[in-house]
């Protein structure tokens, strides 16, 4: 008895411990906004992110992201390459979540 619960702890902290870790995180996205999108967009994070609310972004990142890309792509055409390689694709969730995290309805401010 004492084997099968010990299976079943170590089971559950296991799958916690990759749930957490294959969900994105607003930290990582501001550092790859700072990274990959600040110098061709102009604007620093705080500007950035406000410039839509929380269900603007979530609208926008619907999907691949198809229409923050277009939206996006049209404003900064230096951002184009990005947008459309591995890099945006990979790192994607995680600037959605900087997004919504500091939208101008947020209450929040980056420190960036």
């Amino acid at each position: 008895m004492k084997k099968i619960i010990g299976l079943l702890v170590t089971a559950f902290v296991v799958l916690g411990l990759m749930s957490t870790n294959a969900m994105a995180d607003a930290a990582k996205g501001q550092k790859y906004y700072l990274k990959y999108m600040k110098n061709d967009s102009g604007m620093n994070g705080a500007k950035f992110a406000t410039q839509h609310t929380q269900a603007e972004w979530k609208a926008l990142f619907d999907g691949k992201g198809e229409k923050f890309i277009a939206e996006y792509s049209k404003k900064f055409p230096a951002l184009e390459g990005f947008f459309k390689g591995e890099k945006f694709a990979k790192f994607m969730s995680d600037i959605k979540d900087f997004c919504i995290e500091y939208a101008s309805d947020s209450g929040n401010v980056p420190s960036c």
